[in-house]
């Protein structure tokens, strides 16, 4: 990924990255009487704020929780299923049947039509139904926990996402106090050149448009400061909506950032073991649940068993009474149920083989993941190796420039220097400084990187 080559490019990383965290977040306050919350944060405690406050963090753990009585739901599958269950019939035709009339003492060959059964009927009980034995069930038993896992290494992935990105941001927000203050260090020097400037004019020393080549030079500045103090609070607004931040808020950067700092610490892999990447663990966790599939579905060829069984009272009588007095006859029953799965037209067989294929793909994404680690660990030390190189040579080129300039500027006030040598010492001393700035940002971003390719963000 090409890195930005001048402060603009370095904050449209900023502004793109505000759609990937949703809508902004509405400002208005609760009270107009109250005043915003305001929060003194480093870096640290901003990724604390991230983990409780961002939307896609928060999410991640309620999916956490939503497997959780996903599993409660699955545990429940291999428990008795205990009903109890009532019912009351009104009869109101019995139903008749032919009984042979010589029963009666009636003519042979020929029937009675005689009505059986009263006209109410109820029935209580309670039934019970127990999984014995299936496969299936019983794997998804084993793989709870490594669901559950799953669960909690994707929110964790999610949380190191946005700590990464709330490193940079931050970052660049403090980089861009140091920018601000160059800013206003050569707008002071440009007011000061003006003024004097205007002396020699008005002592006849100096043409009209060496005042006016200083003054367009400062309005430019000017409105080069106006637009990065806007790119800075669109930054801000950036960070606080990554954080989950309400946007009236005041937030304020406690950490420091030099050239010293950026310098320091010796960027090396070490022992480095892929489970240190929490998106590898990730991976791992997954290939763990394909294999978990496989099984179910290869079990799903074995048989089946169960047992029911049920308890009942029945009751009959002329007349609603059955509050009253009267028999309650008991009927009960346990069932054993052997379902053997013999011909299903080859879907079993089907299912087998696209989890044997899945099971395979994921085997192969990890293993592509191994090598994506390895390229990132060796991209990021070969861009921090080059950005500290290229922020080294900016320091120097930044301090000499200035120095340019001072000695230009006190040539210019002895009146043996020109107006065009003080321009172009301007111009050379602003072009270092903006060199200076991304070249911090780059190497800032290249250690974020590398910390983060080898888990130790």
């Amino acid at each position: 990924m090409r890195r930005p080559k001048n402060r603009r490019q370095a904050w449209m990383i900023i502004l793109g990255w505000i759609p990937l965290f949703g809508a902004a977040q509405n400002t208005t306050s609760n009270s107009d009487s109250l005043q915003p919350a305001r929060h003194e944060f480093s870096v640290k405690q901003a990724v604390e704020y991230a983990s409780k406050n961002n939307v896609q963090v928060k999410n991640a753990l309620l999916n956490v929780q939503v497997q959780e009585q996903t599993n409660r739901e699955l545990t429940s599958a291999a428990l008795p299923q205990v009903s109890g269950s009532g019912s009351m019939t009104y009869n109101a035709k019995l139903p008749v049947s032919l009984v042979p009339a010589e029963f009666f003492g009636g003519q042979p060959g020929t029937f009675e039509k005689i009505a059986f059964g009263l006209r109410y009927n109820a029935t209580i009980g309670a039934q019970l139904n127990q999984l014995l034995f299936d496969g299936q069930v019983f794997v998804g038993l084993q793989a709870r926990s490594t669901v559950m896992k799953f669960q909690q290494k994707n929110a964790e992935v999610t949380e190191e996402m946005v700590k990464t990105n709330i490193y940079k941001i931050y970052y660049q927000l403090v980089v861009s106090r140091r920018q601000t203050e160059l800013l206003d260090a050569n707008i002071e020097r440009l007011e000061k050149l003006l003024r004097e400037t205007r002396i020699i004019y008005e002592n006849g020393f100096a043409e009209k448009l060496d005042v006016d080549k200083v003054s367009v030079s400062l309005t430019n500045l000017q409105t080069e400061k106006t637009k990065t103090l806007t790119q800075i609070d669109n930054g801000y607004l950036g960070l606080k909506m990554l954080m989950g931040m309400p946007l009236n808020e005041e937030l304020v950067l406690t950490d420091t950032l030099d050239y010293n700092q950026v310098r320091d610490g010796i960027l090396d892999a070490g022992a480095f073991n892929y489970a240190q990447r929490k998106e590898y663990q990730y991976a791992d966790l997954g290939v763990r649940l394909s294999e978990y599939n496989l099984r179910r579905y290869k079990l799903s060829k074995y048989p089946t068993l169960s047992v029911n069984a049920y308890y009942n009272k029945n009751a009959q009588r002329p007349e609603f009474d059955f509050l009253r007095h009267g028999d309650w006859f008991d009927i009960a029953a346990v069932t054993l149920n052997v379902n053997i799965p013999i011909f299903t037209g080859f879907a079993q067989n089907a299912r087998i083989q696209k989890a044997r294929l899945e099971l395979e793909q994921g085997v192969n994404e990890r293993e592509n993941l191994k090598l994506s680690i390895d390229h990132d660990i060796q991209v990021a030390k070969n861009n921090f190796r080059t950005s500290i190189s290229t922020l080294d040579f900016q320091k120097k080129n930044m301090d000499l420039a200035e120095e340019v300039f001072h000695q230009t500027e006190r040539k210019y006030a002895a009146g043996t220097g020109s107006q065009t040598e003080i321009n172009t010492a301007q111009t050379e001393l602003k072009n270092a400084q903006t060199n200076y700035i991304t070249a911090l940002y780059e190497a800032v971003i290249a250690k974020v990187d590398f910390l983060k390719a080898t888990g130790k963000l």
